[in-house]
């Protein structure tokens, strides 16, 4: 499944006032009527994710004049996962970057785990290599979020 986000509305759902380029916005996924949909608040009137919220993030309105992000080359990503290695500090960011380079179908998860723990065994084709990766809790790690945007995207707005 690939699930589609839309780009910001434009106009805070709260106050009705376009959001200004460069402003910081906060966007939310709801469930409405069986789909996903998302909802823009302007920082000022922000006041916490609705009940019900799936998930919410803060971001910056974007300006005409900045180039868009660009999702970072697989080969880069890859470079990152092998860098962050085993490091404790940094198992959620390579938790969650395995992730994405699964939901990217450059790694693919194995049947088995070894050793019976948490921890995924990826393959990837490319390089021709496995890649075990612990499971890492990633619940309240908001700068987690901040390091993982940084490595997928380019630019000023990552």
């Amino acid at each position: 499944m690939d699930l589609t986000i839309h780009r910001p509305q434009g106009t805070c759902v709260r106050t009705g006032r376009p959001f200004l380029p460069g402003e910081t916005f906060y966007s939310v996924l709801v469930r409405d009527q069986g789909t996903l949909g998302r909802v823009d608040v302007s920082a000022g009137a922000w006041e916490g994710p609705p009940a019900g919220a799936i998930a919410w993030w803060r971001s910056r309105y974007p300006d005409a004049t900045e180039p868009e992000p660009r999702l970072a080359p697989v080969d880069v990503l890859l470079d990152a996962l092998e860098e962050l290695g085993d490091a404790p500090d940094e198992s959620a960011v390579r938790y969650l970057l395995a992730l994405h380079l699964v939901r990217r179908r450059v790694l693919r998860i194995l049947d088995g785990r070894p050793g019976g723990d948490d921890a995924l065994v990826l393959v990837c084709r490319r390089r021709e290599r496995e890649y075990r990766v612990p499971a890492a809790d990633v619940r309240a790690a908001s700068a987690v979020a901040d390091r993982l945007a940084a490595l997928l995207w380019s630019g000023e707005a990552a």
